[in-house]
């Protein structure tokens, strides 16, 4: 068992998501920045849809009352067991009786604990990933108690993987949306020309960006959105919908985040700058 002696700002059980219920309105889910997700897991020899904890700009402390094997990954939030200095990308034992801390947040904004064997909570519709009211609470609480499989013995076979350097990365790169073709002239130059920056409405649901461009006066029918989709509202202001998104919108779909790009944007936080780059295959 993992005990919850402080929660953090935000901070959840996430796999690879929930597919299968779009159609009835459920979202994916899943974690925000599946690049260091997989990349943790693999250092564990973990199946890839191992449940972590998705930890969000303040992280938690937590007691470990089992011996296990743990890895790091994603945003740099000064991480310390018992006391000292760990870093990301890591093979660490966590015995019975130790301490995982967070301290201030350095770099990016979302942050990864993998366990050996993952997390062992209640699948809701095929996922562990939180999402209320589909799932109980949004979110872990203190003193909760999370299941994992002891694990007393894991010789791995790559210990270390190098840090990221993703997280100082700022272009989004982008496929064309279904209502790419209605952008104009001014529109597109503002697209890819101008800096955009994140704003304080920042969620697992939606990004919203800080500068607008040119809008527009088109109505299109509600139509099917996918996380990584970015919206052009009347107003010019671009919404990007993140796995915690509605499944579908009557805004302008008029780009599609790549899966790489959508883990960028998740590490990026408010007033932090980006800008578009279209796909060249």
């Amino acid at each position: 068992m993992l005990k919850v002696l402080k929660s953090g700002f935000f901070t959840t059980i996430q796999d690879n998501g929930r597919y299968g219920y779009r159609d009835k309105g459920v979202p994916v889910s899943g974690a925000m920045d599946m690049v260091s997700v997989s990349r943790a897991n693999r250092l564990l020899e973990n199946n890839l849809n191992a449940a972590v904890l998705e930890i969000t700009m303040t992280g938690p402390t937590l007691l470990f009352e089992n011996d296990t094997y743990i890895a790091l990954g994603g945003a740099w939030l000064s991480p310390t067991l018992n006391n000292k200095p760990i870093d990301n990308y890591k093979v660490y034992t966590a015995l019975k009786g130790d301490i995982l801390s967070y301290g201030r947040l350095e770099k990016g904004f979302r942050s990864y604990l993998a366990v050996k064997d993952g997390f062992k909570t209640t699948p809701v519709l095929g996922s562990q990933s939180h999402y209320y009211p589909l799932t109980a609470t949004k979110c872990i609480s203190e003193l909760q108690e999370i299941e994992f499989n002891e694990c007393g013995s894991f010789a791995p076979k790559i210990s270390e993987l190098q840090m990221d350097t993703y997280l100082d990365i700022n272009l989004l790169e982008v496929y064309q949306g279904p209502e790419y073709k209605m952008l104009g002239k001014k529109q597109l130059e503002d697209l890819f020309l101008k800096e955009f920056s994140v704003s304080k409405d920042n969620n697992r649901m939606a990004y919203q960006l800080n500068e607008t461009i040119t809008g527009h006066s088109k109505t299109i029918l509600t139509s099917a959105t996918q996380p990584g989709t970015v919206q052009l509202t009347p107003s010019g202001k671009l919404i990007i919908l993140m796995k915690d998104g509605q499944t579908t919108g009557g805004y302008p779909r008029i780009l599609q985040l790549s899966e790489e790009a959508i883990c960028i944007l998740a590490q990026k936080k408010s007033t932090d700058k980006l800008k578009f780059k279209m796909f060249k295959p």
